[in-house]
């Protein structure tokens, strides 16, 4: 996977805690001699820091608590080290070293023991990091890292893998040529400086990675592996409910292995922009309907910063959304959409702070007022910003939230701490992101002074630009045009006297203590208050004074067809237009919510820091109670709908082929051709009228859960009862089904504007039973690494290749997912059907002990303890949903699974993937039926039991 645009960060409604992290409350006053890392007080892991005799450096984490161990493994090499004639080198070597080692020297082996024991893994090259991960049953890691690390110290690099795999880095470059984001890149290094490795192709094809007789692969890999790839530029991090010392067991003579060749990573000294090209202005043309502007200023590196971290300080008061912000003044004129500020690329020797923005059709025309208007509010900035008052509550703030910080997945903190441990001492690796040290003015004001007029590069994206002359990418034929920035225009007095600072955060928790009594296993129903019906758990197991509340508004008034979808995702638009400026110091606070549609309703959610909860879900029920709905904002909001629909249709063709599957076969979602005509077609009038009837009639229940009490929780329901409820009556909305498939397969041809083919074939069980459910879970799980080995590795048919669980609404099913850049859909239909006959065997072959393997990786994923409070919340919620009262569908799934006998599993294969009993293809091919007529008549079918 290449995501040579990883570490770019930007601070659209991220809290400013997560953007600075640690706090001097926290530091130790000395650094151990054993190099103990500051943790957080609410953190219970153990850690140990090593350094291998070969100079590899390790963190590893002993949580006992873990179900699943993971593993990471930085290496301080990326795109931005590829010889000038080998583009796509790091990426490629990326993938090669999957594929068979000399201890292990089957390409699908290391793939199918990590799924088979419930573990996943992938691997990203970025600019300057290639990162490689896995997850795994905590008790199978020892031979999973033996794996793992077999790829560092002794890879073979299989000569006909060699060719093939060049076949798979360019199907992921064909996957992506009408993938806006990848265009756009390849715009922002055309138009950075050519002496910048970063202005390179990054990724690959069958161009850059010619393999003739005359112009070898393989060598090539082989030297660039040996010239780049050390020990000492390498970093691991390993987590496991094992002890310290056993994962220092696993670890040193696995990785001790791995060459230390005493490489240095390499530097970029050039800027990554063209500063004598300053000030500049880069107009590019996307292809989805949408309109773009980044503003980058080139300012130092700020890696040696991150104790004080001075751009983030200066990024919480640009990329602001309160009253009076940069972002609230424009929103509010009907020329933004969004905003964000943050730290661009940082190279280690230069970087940008970038400000980007979503423009609306007229902030699109008026472009150079916006950026004046920025240039205004960085003039408020240096004149009343740096006031050490705003430090200390950024300060508060993220010593707030590394006290209490919950523990991500195995596999991200893995990620984290390899990726972290490249860059800050083991000291500070587990703090570094919440670091604020000090009050650092001198430092932000050398940041600003970057800021200025004739030190900006600025890039613009729309559909239809009017290009003079354009130059044309290499790679993805992406017109654009550069020209001199002439910065003379002004914002209007209007709005530049908008403009205010933040005030003081109103929202900032005070009363953190825990609540008394012990976590409830399960939510209880409390009571009904106006027929809302109230569910409620106590839960403090994460040590965190957090809650989360949930309301299902369930109306049928929001269900019936198209337009009323419609009508509803704008009034949610004013809703949640009308809350942004006034809610956003709650976000920064730790607090969050979401106001959002579903297939029987709305609801709205709220949750963090327990506090204050309360005042943001009043703010919250008062807008929805009431929104206000204005002609600009209608205008605005409508059209964004049209353009976020018209855009589905440049999606990728996988995209398309799977959300077809989906509309024709869920209750109470409408094609897209339905909901562009009725967005085409509704007025202002038609949604005022639909606000005041949307909760005339009305199926809510309610769960709060966290650290409460149930007399707060019931006063939290008497407020959802008194400001949207209090009006209105009660009704019954019955859940959605999913419809049944004829006997047979049905086959669906969708016409796109895309080089590859989009092939999905969703194969559906007869029923909703837990049984059924079982099997087809097991299916899923025993043929996903198979299936792709054959189709991608082997037949080399496209780099998006999967075979996944398609469960919709506890309605069993196996999807196969297929994109191709060269084969069309009948050359795919014909080897998914080879490999399932081929497959019949394999499956009859499969012994009691694979059996049992292959389930405890499937039940081991499904009952994985959750590792956060929000994770148990939408665990709850959807067991409400489903009127699971005793909330134990996990384990009735699990305990099914269980009793799947390999009779029965073979029988579901036959059935499913012989048979096709009951299959939909879809494919992206004009040799098959018209989509439209096909998407009729499976919407009259009825819902499978």
């Amino acid at each position: 996977m290449n995501a040579e645009h990883a570490r770019f960060t930007g601070a659209r409604h991220l809290p400013v805690f997560l953007l600075i992290l640690m706090i001097t409350l926290f530091l130790s006053p000395t650094v151990n001699a054993s190099v103990n890392p500051t943790k957080s007080p609410n953190d219970n892991n153990d850690y140990r820091f090593l350094e291998l005799d070969n100079g590899l450096r390790v963190m590893l984490v002993s949580d006992p608590q873990a179900e699943k161990a993971a593993a990471s493994l930085n290496v301080a090499v990326g795109s931005g080290d590829d010889p000038d004639d080998r583009a796509g080198l790091a990426h490629f070597l990326e993938h090669m070293l999957f594929l068979g080692t000399e201890k292990y020297p089957d390409a699908g082996e290391y793939q199918q023991f990590i799924r088979s024991h419930g573990g996943s893994h992938n691997a990203f090259t970025a600019f300057q990091d290639t990162n490689y991960f896995f997850d795994v049953e905590a008790e199978f890691l020892e031979p999973a890292l033996d794996r793992f690390a077999q790829q560092f110290s002794a890879p073979l690099f299989t000569p006909e893998l060699v060719d093939r795999e060049r076949n798979a880095v360019h199907s992921e470059f064909t996957a992506k040529l009408k993938d806006d984001a990848r265009r756009l890149l390849s715009v922002r290094k055309a138009g950075g400086n050519p002496d910048h490795a970063f202005s390179r192709f990054a990724v690959g094809n069958l161009t850059t990675l010619e393999n003739t007789d005359d112009n070898p692969l393989r060598p090539d890999l082989i030297e660039f592996w040996q010239q780049h790839y050390s020990a000492n530029i390498m970093t691991l991090a390993v987590y496991g409910p094992q002890s310290l010392d056993d994962l220092e067991q696993m670890v040193r003579p696995r990785f001790s292995a791995i060459e230390n060749r005493n490489l240095s990573p390499k530097t970029h000294p050039q800027p990554v922009l063209d500063v004598d090209r300053l000030p500049e202005k880069i107009t590019a043309e996307s292809l989805k309907d949408s309109r773009h502007m980044t503003l980058a200023f080139p300012i130092p590196s700020q890696k040696a910063n991150y104790k004080t971290k001075p751009v983030s300080y200066l990024a919480n008061l640009i990329g602001h959304e309160g009253e009076g912000s940069l972002f609230d003044v424009l929103k509010k004129a009907g020329l933004a959409e969004s905003l964000s500020a943050g730290l661009g690329m940082d190279t280690g020797e230069h970087a940008t702070l970038e400000i980007s923005l979503s423009l609306t059709r007229e902030g699109l025309k008026r472009q150079d007022e916006i950026i004046a208007l920025t240039f205004d509010y960085l003039d408020k900035i240096r004149e009343n910003g740096i006031e050490e008052s705003r430090f200390r509550e950024m300060q508060q703030l993220a010593t707030i939230d590394f006290r209490y910080r919950e523990k991500g997945k195995p596999t991200s903190e893995a990620m984290r701490l390899s990726r972290l441990l490249r860059d800050y001492p083991a000291e500070d690796v587990l703090s570094a992101p919440w670091l604020m040290e000090r009050y650092a003015p001198e430092q932000y004001r050398e940041v600003l002074a970057q800021l200025t007029p004739d030190n900006l590069l600025v890039r613009v994206s729309e559909p239809t630009p009017e290009l003079d002359n354009p130059q044309i990418t290499q790679w993805y034929q992406t017109p654009w045009q550069r020209v001199p920035l002439d910065i003379t225009s002004t914002a209007s007095a209007r709005l530049a006297n908008k403009l205010t600072l933040p005030e003081v955060n109103p929202f900032v928790p005070e009363d953190l203590e825990l609540v008394p009594g012990q976590t409830m296993e399960q939510p209880k129903r409390l009571a009904q208050l106006s027929g809302l019906d109230v569910w409620y758990a106590r839960d403090t197991r994460f040590e965190t004074p957090k809650a989360n509340v949930l309301v299902s508004l369930r109306t049928p008034a929001a269900r019936g067809s198209a337009r009323e979808k419609v009508l509803t995702q704008l009034l949610l638009d004013a809703v949640n237009h009308g809350l942004n400026a006034q809610t956003y110091p709650a976000r920064l606070a730790g607090l969050d919510y979401r106001v959002y549609g579903h297939l029987r309703g709305i609801t709205v959610r709220v949750g963090g820091y327990n506090d204050k909860l309360h005042t943001l879900l009043s703010r919250v029920l008062a807008e929805l109670a009431s929104p206000e709905l204005t002609e600009q904002r209608f205008n605005l909001a409508q059209q964004r709908l049209i353009d976020s629909l018209e855009n589905k249709a440049k999606n990728r063709p996988v995209q398309q082929t799977s959300e077809f599957v989906q509309t024709a076969l869920i209750e109470g979602t409408f094609p897209t051709d339905a909901k562009l005509a009725a967005a085409r077609d509704v007025s202002l009038k038609d949604l005022q009228v639909f606000a005041q009837k949307l909760l005339a009639q009305t199926d809510p229940v309610m769960l709060a859960h966290g650290n409460l009490t149930e007399a707060s929780a019931l006063n939290l329901a008497k407020r959802v009862e008194a400001q949207v409820l209090a009006v209105g009556g009660r009704t019954d909305v019955a859940r959605a089904g999913i419809r049944q498939l004829p006997e047979g397969q049905t086959d669906a041809g969708l016409e796109i504007d895309h080089p590859d083919t989009g092939y999905t074939l969703y194969l559906q069980g007869d029923n909703t039973g837990y049984e059924e459910r079982a099997r087809y879970h097991l299916l899923a799980q025993i043929i996903g690494s198979p299936f792709y080995e054959e189709i991608r590795t082997n037949r080399q048919l496209g780099y998006i290749v999967y075979a996944t669980n398609f469960e919709i609404l506890e309605t069993p099913a196996v999807a196969l997912v297929v994109q191709s850049p060269e084969a069309r859909s009948q050359t795919i239909d014909q080897a998914v059907s080879e490999f399932a006959t081929n497959f019949t065997d394999e499956l009859a072959k499969l012994d009691d002990n694979r059996l049992d393997r292959e389930k405890q990786a499937v039940i081991s994923r499904l009952l994985e303890n959750e590792r956060q409070l929000g994770e148990i919340s939408s665990r709850y919620w959807q067991e409400i949903d489903r009127e699971n009262h005793d909330f134990d569908s996990r384990e009735r799934l699990a305990d099914a699974i269980r009793k799947v006998s390999l009779e029965e599993l073979q029988n579901t294969f036959e059935k499913a993937l012989l048979e096709r009993k009951n299959a939909l293809l879809v494919s992206t091919s004009e040799q098959l039926p018209d989509a439209g007529q096909v998407l009729e008549q499976l919407r009259r079918q009825p819902t499978v039991n």
